[in-house]
């Protein structure tokens, strides 16, 4: 267990990590300076990391490796938190250990976690690993995107919205961006599937509010990736829809 003093002095030498190291308004920013006090505390958590990455390798089991993976993020909570802070401030370096935690929260499941870090890496112009191929906004879209998917209900609604939100404007491929949005309109649709008139949230229009956003946002995956798997959605929607009009006398 970490000392409150030495707490307190990992969140400061984060805070200063990325006091040299603005972002241009076209680059990201250079990682940390290894030297200093800030430096050498960046150096020894990131050889931490490797460790675990080392250890996270030898266990074959996703199932098993998860785990492991939100075991090894208490470790640079203190750091990252003050990363964070420093990033409030318009300070911010391309920081490994944020990036890597990012990836593990989704890994983990927490998609709050994994949000607040992404924003923090957007809004900074920091960049993934190399071996990921992908820009940190296609990486965020395309992972919740198809773990909600994959697993109904796995993340929330408000979730969805929320990577919506803070990867909009951001340059992706199509089709990762239309599995962002094909899950929107499935979580738009289990909300149509449960819709209490009675609730206090219960939108002005009705179920059939809930059923046009769902409707909506399968027709726009679809512009995006023809192959994206919603025409019998958009088939669905379309009659309930109708249905639940006025003039259907339904």
């Amino acid at each position: 267990m970490v000392s409150p003093f030495r707490r307190h002095q990992q969140l400061v030498r984060a805070l200063a990590s990325g006091a040299a190291a603005p972002a241009t308004d076209l680059q990201s920013p250079p990682p940390p300076v290894e030297t200093g006090p800030e430096g050498q505390e960046y150096a020894a958590l990131k050889v931490l990391l490797h460790d675990n990455l080392r250890e996270l390798s030898d266990i074959q089991s996703i199932e098993a490796r998860n785990p492991r993976k939100a075991e090894f993020a208490k470790a640079f909570s203190t750091w990252i938190e003050g990363v964070l802070a420093a990033g409030e401030e318009g300070r911010a370096a391309q920081d490994e250990i944020l990036i890597q935690n990012m990836i593990w929260a989704i890994d983990y499941r927490d998609f709050d976690y994994a949000l607040q870090l992404g924003a923090h890496a957007l809004r900074h112009k920091l960049v993934m690993p190399e071996r990921f191929n992908r820009t940190i906004a296609c990486f965020l879209a395309e992972e919740i995107g198809q773990l909600s998917i994959d697993h109904a209900d796995l993340v929330s609604h408000e979730q969805l919205l929320s990577v919506a939100a803070l990867v909009d404007g951001f340059d992706m491929p199509d089709p990762a961006k239309a599995k962002l949005v094909k899950a929107i309109s499935r979580s738009w649709a289990r909300l149509a599937d449960a819709f209490d008139p009675a609730a206090d949230n219960a939108p002005a229009g009705g179920k059939a509010a809930y059923v046009e956003a769902a409707l909506a946002a399968a027709n726009r995956a679809i512009e995006l990736d023809r192959h994206i798997g919603v025409k019998k959605d958009i088939e669905r929607l379309s009659r309930l829809l109708k249905e639940l009009s006025p003039d259907s006398g339904g």
